[in-house]
């Protein structure tokens, strides 16, 4: 709960249950935002870091079984990234 509490604090969105991303400007960004998640892993548990640019995001697919009322009303025009 106190790891969720950081990264939601830090900028983190919930992607999915227990998915986490954030968007960084630039390789510097990234690093400095690595270095904060590192002092803040929790003590159990573990943590997957991936970096990926705004295109492989961007080309990423969501699949579901039934999609849930958000998403029949909002589409890919409406995707803010900040």
């Amino acid at each position: 709960m106190k790891f969720r509490k950081f990264l939601l604090g830090d900028g983190y969105d919930m992607i999915q249950w227990s998915v986490y991303g954030r968007v960084v400007n630039g390789f510097d960004d990234f690093e400095k935002h690595l270095k904060r998640l590192s002092a803040n892993l929790p003590s159990a548990g573990a943590v997957r870091y991936w970096q990926m640019t705004e295109k492989q995001f961007v080309s990423s697919k969501v699949l579901v079984g039934k999609l849930s009322k958000q998403e029949k009303t909002v589409n890919s025009s409406q995707l803010l990234l900040f």
